[in-house]
This record gives C-alpha cells, structure tokens and sequence, in this order.
C-alpha cells in the first residue's frame, strides 16, 4: 500500500572509496570519477566516509578538494568524520580550506566518541594523552566555535613582518550553517537539535526499549529520533534531516549484478533481526530491487516519511560499474519515482 509522502527534494549518494593496499590510485580516482558521474546525473549531493586503518578512503578531505576541482555543483560531504580522531582547531583549518576552494559547497557531517580500537591506536594517536582526550559532545563544541569564527588565540596582529588573527583562517561565513551531526541515539538527536546542527540519519540506530517494553522496529525508532530533533531544534519542523539507507535499484542491471547485489543484501539480514553488541545497535535492512518496489516501500518506511533528504549509502565491496549503474538507476528511476528531480 502506498503511504503518502513529500516529494524528494534532495538526493545524495555516500561511498567510502575502496582501493587495493598495493596500487591505491585507481581507488581514489574511481572515487572521484563517481563524483563526477554524480554531477552530470543531477545528484544534489555526494559524500564520503572515513574509513581509519583499512583499505577504504581515510582522508575523504584532501579527495573532496580534488572533487571540488573537477565539478562545480555538486555538494560535497562526510558522512561522518568521528572526532576522536581529530585536532578540532586543524579540523576547522581543513574545512574552511576545502569549502573556500569548493565555493561554500562543504557539508561536513561529524560524530563523537573515542576512537575505534583506542587501546591498539593510542601509541601512535595519542601516545601521552590518551586518557586525557574529551571524546564527548564537547569535542564537537570546540570545533563549532573555531568554525562560527570565535577566538582560537588570545594574540593577534602584526609581529614583524607577518601578520596573525585570533580566529581561524581562513573563515568560510556559511560552513557553520552546513555542519552535520551524524546521530544513532534519541540523546545525540536531541543535542544536535539543541546546538543548531542538521542532522544525519543512516541504517544503524540504538534499540531503546526499556526492559519489559514491546520492542520498536528500526523505521519507528528513526522516527522518533527525527521528531526529537526538530523538538529541540530551533528552525522546529524546517530543520534539515537527510536519511541515509543502503538502497540498491536494480532496473538496469545485469543478472550477474542482480544476484550478487541480493546475495549481499542476504549475507547482512540476519543482523536487522536483533539488537547487535553492548551498543544494542539496530541496523536497517538493505534494500534491494527494481525502482517501482523500493519506492513503495520506502513510502511505507517511518523515518522516510520524515524527511525530504536523502543520501543512499552505495553497498561494500563492488566494483566501479556496479557504481555506475546503481548511480545512473538512481537518478534516472528511483529518484523521479519519489518525486525528485535532478539538478542542474
């Protein structure tokens, strides 16, 4: 059955740009060739997610620069970049950098908490600070303030022959407007709210059910997260919130495709049963079909509903033809049947 919706306004496509450890080239630029198609297909957005310590892109900024070379609409993002393992002051550098050479099309999507595998890392991140290191919301609020322009020293003007500020530089006036929080919990919904940030949503949430409760489904879960954001958020129900599930249209693909896209989809089911880890973390179910089936049931899902964004995470492990086509089904099928229209 279908459920009413708003038009898609916005479509975008995460990836995280995997590359062979022995000839890492190829990898990188297939990622930004995909930026590219992104652009020439009509994609609002694209963006990237760090992958620390494994075979997938680990500093998406220098290759959003690169990106922001070759097209000159698409927005440009991370989805996300976990803080615990960034200086928030060379961070807020980085990003200005990057949006001033994009032309005020960063959108930097951002997380907390320490880093994955502290224990094994922390000699070589923080080798005498490590137990030292905010890894909580404050982390987030030092790099808010050194991006809105607040003081990042207490000396500034001219020393010699060089001149210093106290803010800093360079300073991209909007790059505030679009930072992103990337949330799982009803907790981090709220205070994204609260701090004026737009807001993440992806296919992992936290299960929170009390003991005794009838459990929730991911979708309601999503929901109520959307909701509590907007509740505490001050622009209320105009707060910007872009879903970000793993979505796979099929219309244009070949049977070799096909099968290994569903064999995929297959291989992760039995995670969406139950809440997975100490994190009782839920993970959305990936979606998998042609355009006509996954538009209904995405008109169906609870959190879709919510929003008007989208930023369909591309599946693990394929190839880039496979991206291809995915992308090119996207924009062409699955997108116009939500609504959408490409840019441009």
């Amino acid at each position: 059955m279908t459920t009413s919706h708003r038009p898609l306004r916005r479509l975008g496509f995460l990836t995280i740009g995997l590359f062979d450890p022995a000839d890492p080239g190829p990898g990188h630029e297939s990622v930004l060739s995909i930026i590219e198609l992104g652009e020439r297909l009509g994609f609002d957005s694209a963006w990237l997610r760090h992958r620390h310590l494994q075979h997938g892109i680990s500093s998406p900024l220098p290759v959003l620069a690169a990106a922001s070379q070759r097209t000159s609409r698409i927005e440009i993002g991370t989805a996300v970049t976990p803080l615990g393992w960034e200086n928030p002051l060379r961070l807020a550098e980085d990003l200005a950098t990057v949006d001033v050479l994009s032309g005020g099309r960063l959108n930097p999507g951002l997380s907390v908490g320490p880093p994955m595998h502290l224990d094994d890392v922390k000699g070589a991140l923080y080798p005498d600070t490590a137990e030292l290191e905010d890894f909580t919301y404050g982390r987030v609020e030092r790099l808010l303030r050194l991006v809105r322009g607040e003081p990042a020293s207490s000396f500034s003007g001219v020393q010699g022959i060089e001149t210093f500020s106290e803010r800093v530089e360079p300073h991209s006036p909007g790059l505030a407007s679009r930072l992103w929080y990337g949330a799982a919990s009803t907790r981090s919904a709220q205070w994204a709210g609260e701090q004026g940030l737009n807001l993440l949503t992806s296919s992992v949430v936290k299960a929170e059910w009390a003991e005794g409760e009838e459990p929730l489904d991911f979708a309601e879960i999503q929901r109520g997260q959307i909701e509590t954001f907007r509740a505490h958020h001050p622009l209320g129900a105009a707060a910007r919130v872009s879903q970000g599930l793993v979505v796979v249209p099929t219309d244009s693909a070949t049977p070799d495709q096909r099968r290994r896209y569903a064999d995929y989809a297959a291989s992760r089911l039995t995670r969406t049963a139950t809440p997975q880890g100490p994190g009782r973390l839920m993970f959305a179910p990936d979606l998998v079909g042609p355009s006509d089936e996954l538009a209904e049931r995405l008109r169906a899902h609870a959190g879709f509903r919510e929003v008007d964004e989208v930023a369909v995470a591309l599946p693990f492990t394929f190839g880039h033809d496979d991206y291809v086509q995915m992308l090119t089904d996207l924009a062409t099928r699955l997108g116009p049947a939500l609504g959408w229209s490409p840019a441009g």
